[in-house]
């Protein structure tokens, strides 16, 4: 069963409909935005009605966006604020500042919950984070648009989040993909197993195959979507029959498109390349707003029925922020790192997965070459900035000093692969 008749709609009258009177709606934009006006200043909008016109315009990207907020607070002249009365307003790690949009499901993630399964009246469990970042707004705006019962779960608190799903009798989940992992073996050890969940949608992470397989095997079928605090829910999985089809369906409404990273060139259909997403939403419109992740396009025609672009799924980080407990982690968190400790040179966050969580490892370097690192591991600096390192990023890591590390740029490095 599809959402609504956009899902089977042919290729040409998608396009169609995406670039109905795009440039008068883009120029329409501009007017309202002052910094979307100046990120485009010099180009003839009022002529972007095609893919490849769309192709001729830059690349925003998130550092671009964080340099804007920075100088015209809180949204950069992004965002027609006067449309966000009664709205709530966010902030990212970057930090980027992020508007809710007027309307039900304003980051169309009903569309994925559908897709998953999931119907009117089913509870929902949310265990996505509700503080400062959208996060746990996304899907509970879109469960609630889809007719479902939400439980604002969010993070932490294992054991509550237990009693409560016992209580609610929640058959779903929502959340990051290892999460429900940690509640289930909780309540396994108490004797009591959740048996009544049966379906999860999962983000924030990798879903690697063994991870799936093992939620199968507990009788609970897990999809998961894409989703930026910025735009949303990007793609989703979908099902024909019972079987999950590989690839990931692009969301309605948004043009999608893959460039070789750092640049605006399109890719090879097939390649691998960065995601780069255009939302011509009047009130906070993105054009090509570069995701900084890398995926490729799957070419063959959805066994499901839908008809939309879709994606292979995440493949990496085309810059060097990385996803790390469903919070992004980037470079520039860490920006002011020797300001706060003069006493070190140089450092790099290692990231790696142990007993199915993410873990993060910061390696620093001392400026008194003098001191090895064995000699004051473990010390009063290697504390101090270890809370320096959870206050920057809002996660919890340790702080390893070592004697040496490669001068070759390297600030976040993903040490956890990417799934097959």
């Amino acid at each position: 069963m599809m959402y609504d008749d956009s899902d089977i709609q042919t290729a040409a009258a998608r396009e169609a409909s995406l670039f109905r009177n795009f440039g008068a709606r883009l120029s329409a934009c501009a007017a309202q935005c002052k910094g979307l006006a100046a990120h485009l200043a010099g180009y003839e909008l009022q002529e972007v009605n095609s893919r490849e016109a769309l192709s001729e315009l830059p690349v925003l990207r998130k550092n671009d966006l964080i340099t804007a907020q920075q100088i015209k607070p809180p949204f950069g002249g992004f965002v027609r604020e006067a449309a966000l009365n009664g709205m709530r307003i966010f902030m990212s790690p970057g930090p980027v500042w992020e508007p809710q949009l007027p309307g039900a499901d304003p980051w169309q993630g009903a569309r994925a919950l559908h897709a998953a399964g999931i119907r009117a009246g089913d509870k929902v469990h949310n265990a996505f984070s509700y503080h400062l970042t959208p996060g746990g707004f996304i899907l509970d705006e879109a469960a609630r648009a889809l007719g479902c019962i939400v439980f604002p779960a969010g993070v932490g608190n294992t054991q509550g989040q237990v009693e409560a799903m016992r209580h609610t009798a929640a058959s779903v989940y929502v959340g990051t993909p290892d999460y429900l992992q940690v509640m289930l073996d909780h309540a396994q050890k108490e004797g009591k197993p959740l048996e009544h969940i049966q379906r999860a949608l999962v983000s924030g992470g990798a879903l690697f195959p063994a991870m799936r397989e093992r939620y199968q095997e507990q009788g609970i079928k897990v999809m998961q979507c894409y989703a930026t605090a910025d735009l949303g829910v990007i793609s989703y999985e979908s099902c024909k029959g019972d079987e999950i089809v590989t690839g990931m369906v692009v969301n309605e409404g948004l043009i999608v498109e893959i460039l070789v990273p750092g640049t605006g060139t399109p890719v090879t259909p097939g390649e691998v390349g960065e995601i780069v997403v255009t939302r011509l939403h009047p009130d906070y419109p993105l054009v090509r707003f570069g995701t900084g992740d890398l995926s490729r396009q799957v070419t063959q025609t959805s066994p499901c029925g839908r008809t939309n672009m879709r994606l292979a799924g995440w493949m990496g980080r085309a810059d060097q922020r990385v996803k790390v407990k469903g919070m992004f982690v980037d470079p520039l968190q860490f920006a002011s790192l020797n300001k706060q400790h003069p006493e070190l040179v140089r450092w790099r966050l290692m990231v790696s997965r142990v007993n199915d969580r993410d873990v993060m490892t910061l390696n620093v370097t001392l400026a008194d070459a003098s001191q090895s690192a064995s000699q004051i591991s473990g010390t009063e600096l290697a504390t101090a900035v270890e809370a320096t390192l959870k206050k920057a990023t809002g996660l919890s890591g340790s702080v390893v000093i070592v004697d040496a590390l490669p001068d070759d740029g390297i600030v976040v490095d993903d040490q956890r692969g990417t799934p097959d």
